[in-house]
């Protein structure tokens, strides 16, 4: 490059990024409420509500998806749990659980709203573990049967989305062949391709669903494969899988970025709670959280191509861009 070219390319380099007008008119799209789902975690009225992560009632969630309504916000993932647990994990299944009357709440408020759910068993079983057991093993034929239960009765309820989240291969072929058998052929399945991460903790503590054993869930991956990760996601897409979650979302991006380059499919990182609690910082002083490293990560996130962004400040980010 010569001398006059260089100058030339910086004093365009220069008029470029020297005006807020002109800086702001290269600027690719914003994040918006429309990137986000807001996540729910619903508790019995009964149950104390003080918990690392914010929770709602079922008597509180018509206001809150108004709330989410009005911002723009179009979709919610619902995570509920039993009270009650047994060893058979019967709560999963049950017709007038937490989960099947969060629902209902929900679409009888916003029927427009996109309910995505949680399939999974650490918040039903007695020892909070993601799967049931013959004989101190895994039982895996009878976990994906009884997932698969779940996600129709959660489908009989009004939910859009289900999400296998045990990680358990077969479970999502499971819940597809259920649902189509039960007259769910336009329900969707979005299973959860989750690293193992010790940012799970505010979530494990706020909905009791800390495993007994103190061990990693079997079935995670660990961080360290990231070639596992990928080939786990497009096994769930062999199975019937209609879009993927990946979590946790920050520690995900690369598998994010390698299965947009190989798959169609909507793929949605989850913002999980340690996520929420160390990126959205509380100032003592004020109460009040501050958001702004969170847009940045969600910026990034929509920047290495997701399709929309799971998280528990959806309504938050979404009052500030408003």
């Amino acid at each position: 490059m010569t001398t006059t070219q260089h100058t030339a390319a910086h004093a365009a380099t220069g008029r470029l990024h020297g005006r807020l007008a002109v800086r702001s008119f290269l600027e690719g799209p914003e994040l918006t409420a429309a990137d986000l789902s807001m996540v729910l975690l619903v508790r019995e009225n009964a149950e104390n509500a003080d918990r690392p992560m914010p929770t709602v009632t079922v008597t509180e969630i018509p206001q809150t998806v108004r709330d989410l309504a009005a911002v723009g916000i179009r979709s919610v993932k619902v995570f509920a749990n039993s009270l009650y647990r047994d060893q058979q994990a019967g709560g999963a299944i049950a017709s007038d659980s937490l989960m099947v009357r969060a629902i209902h709440a929900i679409k009888d408020t916003e029927p427009g709203m996109a309910v995505m759910t949680e399939n999974c068993l650490c918040g039903h079983t007695d020892t909070g573990e993601c799967h049931l057991t013959v004989g101190g093993r895994i039982d895996l034929e009878a976990t994906a049967a009884l997932i698969a239960t779940q996600a129709v009765v959660q489908a009989g309820a009004g939910a859009d989305i289900v999400g296998p989240a045990a990680m358990t291969r077969g479970a999502t072929w499971a819940m597809r062949q259920a649902l189509d058998e039960a007259g769910h052929r336009d329900v969707a399945t979005m299973p959860h391709l989750i690293f193992d991460s010790a940012l799970y903790e505010g979530y494990r503590t706020t909905m009791r669903a800390t495993p007994a054993s103190g061990a990693r869930r079997p079935f995670q991956i660990s961080p360290c494969s990231p070639e596992a990760a990928a080939d786990t996601g497009l096994a769930f897409l062999d199975e019937g899988a209609d879009m993927l979650l990946l979590e946790p979302g920050m520690l995900s991006v690369d598998i994010l970025a390698a299965l947009k380059r190989r798959t169609s499919a909507p793929l949605m990182p989850f913002s999980v709670s340690g996520e929420y609690l160390r990126l959205a910082p509380l100032d003592p002083a004020t109460g009040q959280r501050d958001f702004r490293p969170l847009a940045e990560l969600f910026t990034m996130l929509k920047r290495a191509g997701a399709d929309r962004i799971i998280t528990y400040a959806a309504l938050d980010l979404a009052r500030l861009r408003a």
